[in-house]
């Protein structure tokens, strides 16, 4: 297995008390392999992302516990410095705003050079004509005269493309991808992610996809972890999901899909809002929003239950919920 995630707590310290941001989290990504990790803003989706890349702010974060095995190891047991030797090399970030990650006031060559200056050691005039390899790579026209450009004079869709192109630079054996297509159009969205599915199949890439939106996961994704108050509450391969979610959560989100077949009727909604995660509710933290609660929800966690030999659910009525009751 190329990465493990087991039993992951992560924690936030401030003046109101300790935010539970990561709860327990589990889940396991093969070579080859698309990830998705779904769910609204606040699930945990991204701290999880940023506590296997190393980058977690801390203070105020805090890993709690568990183990971020990558390749076997366990990364939260090495020193900063062979973690950030890792970082780059063996494992790669896509942020979701291209435009505040990217470095204003440095060109785009300059910006993807840099990987193979500080990783590689190669000169800055070697590490530009990289950068325009780069460029090609991702499918930037005319790459030879825009690699001296900043990254203003990009488009949403260009920049998106070069903090891919970055990402890939030293070919990792894995991507995690934070919400790649956020704030783009539907079109520029379909040809991010065909180019970042084409090039995990040309590089064989482990890929982990950060999003709240099932439709864009639909078509690139193996399986699917949905998370909830920092928890993963239901793990499925992708179709068997759409066809027949697990857990209340899950079933939510897939009824929030705008469908043509529904055109003129009113969009269906989640009720309530996510849990404050200084103040969880007991049981199920899905709960208050529930349809289904009963009294079991609100006193007692559920563990993942196993559905099937790929599918858990957390849910006490999972049964019931698969059956569409």
């Amino acid at each position: 297995m190329l990465l493990e995630v087991r039993d992951l707590h992560v924690e936030f310290h401030t003046r109101e008390g300790v935010a539970k941001a990561v709860n327990g989290v589990n889940y396991s990504v093969a070579e080859g392999e698309t990830l998705a990790v779904l769910g609204e803003s606040g699930s945990g989706k991204s701290v999880t992302a940023q506590a296997v890349m190393g980058i977690l702010d801390m203070p105020p974060g805090k890993i709690a516990g568990g183990e971020i095995l990558f390749k076997g190891q366990d990364l939260l047991k090495l020193k900063a410095e062979e973690r950030r030797k890792i970082r780059g090399q063996e494992m790669a970030m896509i942020f979701q705003d291209a435009l505040s990650s990217l470095n204003p006031v440095l060109t785009v060559g300059e910006q993807l050079g840099e990987m193979y200056v500080v990783h590689r050691g190669m000169s800055r005039k070697d590490a530009r004509a990289k950068a325009v390899e780069l460029m090609d790579r991702v499918r930037i026209p005319a790459a030879k005269e825009r690699v001296g450009q900043y990254p203003h004079q990009f488009s949403g869709g260009m920049r998106q493309r070069i903090m891919i192109a970055m990402a890939l630079a030293l070919e990792p054996s894995l991507i995690i991808a934070d919400e790649p297509t956020t704030a783009l159009d539907v079109t520029v969205q379909a040809q991010v992610m065909d180019l970042l599915a084409e090039l995990q199949r040309e590089l064989n890439m482990g890929l982990i996809l950060i999003t709240h939106d099932l439709g864009v996961v639909a078509d690139v994704a193996d399986k699917i972890a949905v998370m909830y108050a920092g928890r993963i509450v239901e793990t499925a391969p992708v179709h068997e999901i759409y066809k027949a979610p697990a857990h209340p959560y899950t079933r939510g989100l897939l009824q929030s899909i705008p469908r043509l077949d529904q055109k003129g009727r009113e969009l269906y909604a989640i009720k309530g809002l996510p849990p404050n995660l200084l103040r969880i509710p007991p049981g199920c933290a899905f709960n208050p929003r529930c349809p289904m609660a009963r009294d079991v929800c609100r006193t007692d966690v559920p563990p993942l239950y196993e559905v099937d030999e790929q599918r858990r659910s957390a849910c006490h009525f999972w049964k019931e919920t698969l059956d569409g009751r």
